[in-house]
């Protein structure tokens, strides 16, 4: 229990942070201000819009199927934030600490497009449901390579316990996995696409584009439970860029051996460096424009899938040889 109010509290947190660090970037990058008006620099203006749309009437369509339309928005929240359970922040602080953490990590953020599948079709509208079909078939191919690249760290850990991984690449950066082992590279930059094609973020936006689809499988939302699905954005977000720290950076774990070590240093070094993560991704959103769905497909299909296969067996052939 004080783990769900602590992980939640600091995602709420995370999410007001991330919003409005994200329009200053995105001001930045178009040479604009960006909000400057409620606060100073306008850092209150994201806490404003959450109270107001906290105010928002629930609106819902006549021909809603009400059911799944109610429950859609929980399902998706509730499945990327299980996820946070498995996750090592720091060497004291193992949570859930399965063995198996990668493997049901990647397992339960894969419901999530249950919820997205039923908030499409219970809204009863076309967009809705084009968003929803775009969401499902972006998901489910991305989480091909996505899976084969974590799959070709664990090859070079030996393990699917997140924690141990962490403890492994104690020792300074030359221990981290993509210093270690430098073919694990490609399978970083594999991640790192499909993890922005996992969170619904710019050039991978199909199933939110509106100048087509209004806002996707969440058009007809409104108020909180519209809310939800941004909370589950940038959950997702704040989740694989977690993760990727984790498999690839060290965790936290600090750049030099014994500097800075501890519980409470430990979890600054895994969000510094899962931040970082992050505002490349607000960087990318900002700079790329949005595929169309062929390239879409055609990325994951016809390039990242096979180079995944073909790294994962690289990354197998260079574990062999070590212990050889």
């Amino acid at each position: 229990m004080i783990s769900f109010v602590f992980y939640l509290t600091f995602l709420l947190i995370f999410v007001v942070v991330a919003v409005y660090a994200e329009r200053k970037t995105a001001a930045f990058i178009q040479n604009r201000l960006g909000p400057m008006e409620v606060g100073p620099k306008g850092i209150l203006q994201t806490i404003a819009d959450l109270l107001k749309m906290l105010q928002k009437e629930d609106i819902r369509a006549t021909a809603v199927d009400k059911v799944p339309y109610l429950i859609a928005p929980i399902i998706v929240f509730a499945a990327i934030f299980t996820g946070y359970s498995v996750l090592p922040i720091n060497s004291s602080m193992n949570d859930v600490g399965i063995s198996s953490g990668v493997f049901f990590l990647l397992a339960i953020i894969s419901l999530d497009v249950l919820g997205i599948l039923m908030a499409g079709w219970a809204s009863n509208n076309k967009y809705s449901l084009y968003g929803a079909m775009r969401s499902i078939a972006q998901i489910v191919s991305y989480e091909v390579p996505l899976g084969l690249s974590v799959l070709s760290v664990i090859v070079c850990a030996g393990t699917l316990d997140l924690h141990q991984m962490s403890v492994l690449q104690g020792g300074g950066i030359l221990s981290w996995h993509i210093i270690k082992y430098p073919v694990l590279i490609i399978p970083f930059v594999i991640y790192f696409i499909a993890g922005l094609a996992e969170s619904n973020r710019t050039p991978f936006d199909l199933p939110e584009s509106e100048s087509e689809l209004i806002g996707g499988y969440h058009t007809e939302y409104s108020g909180f439970r519209w809310g939800i699905f941004m909370l589950s954005e940038y959950g997702m977000m704040l989740l694989i860029s977690i993760l990727g720290t984790v498999l690839f950076f060290g965790g936290w774990n600090s750049p030099v051996n014994g500097l800075a070590d501890g519980p409470i240093w430990g979890a600054i070094w895994l969000l510094s460096k899962a931040l970082i993560l992050i505002f490349i991704q607000m960087w990318v959103r900002w700079t790329l424009p949005r595929l169309r769905v062929d390239q879409l497909m055609n990325l994951s299909w016809k390039y990242l899938t096979p180079i995944s296969i073909v790294m994962l067996f690289v990354c197998s052939l260079w574990k062999l040889w070590l212990i050889s």
